[in-house]
């Protein structure tokens, strides 16, 4: 399916989330204005496509977006407020950071709490649906990879190069071998 513009004829803030089902490293989010001619042929969800697509996209987001902004939200403020909530404030983050007048704003999955006085819409598969949905998922999801990458040097146990903290299998052996790290959220179900 093509993915399309939401509404032409508003200037739309598009969010995503990347790392809410993870065990370690913050949840990121992405917030995107697009101009109204924007088009890249693979442009698509972000789980969707190849890490390679994803940085060139990423690029390509950057460069042609009217406002882009990604924030993040620590493993400990996970804990303190749960993963649902420490994803809707990277959200708020982020489009905290867009330096446009917004119209509305569309956020992927069904859960969103009001941003001051702007209008909000949730959207199932989003990120599917809409390029800038789409184009915020990829902002959140290279940055946090990349931000997992790097952590990855300071606690090389847990190959969060390869898993970048989600709950693989090797993942969960090496934290019943070596305990949590400081960057492991202590809220998730490890079983």
């Amino acid at each position: 399916m093509k993915l399309k513009l939401y509404n032409q004829n508003l200037k739309i803030c598009g969010c995503d989330e990347a790392g809410r089902g993870a065990l370690a490293g913050p949840v990121f989010a992405g917030a995107v204005i697009l101009p109204k001619n924007f088009y890249h042929p693979l442009l698509n969800d972000s789980k969707k496509i190849s890490k390679k697509t994803r940085d060139v996209l990423k690029i390509f987001i950057e460069e042609h977006a009217v406002s882009w902004a990604v924030a993040k939200i620590s493993p400990k403020r996970i804990d303190k407020i749960n993963i649902l909530n420490a994803s809707i404030e990277a959200m708020h983050k982020a489009i905290q950071k867009i330096n446009q007048k917004i119209d509305l704003i569309i956020v992927d999955g069904n859960r969103f709490k009001k941003y001051k006085d702007l209008n909000h819409t949730c959207i199932i598969k989003g990120d599917s649906k809409y390029i800038s949905i789409a184009s915020a998922s990829i902002l959140a999801k290279t940055y946090r990879d990349n931000y997992m990458k790097k952590i990855s040097r300071k606690e090389s146990l847990y190959r969060w190069e390869k898993n970048k903290g989600y709950p693989t299998k090797e993942h969960k052996i090496k934290i019943k071998k070596y305990g949590l790290s400081t960057y492991h959220r202590k809220t998730f179900k490890s079983n």
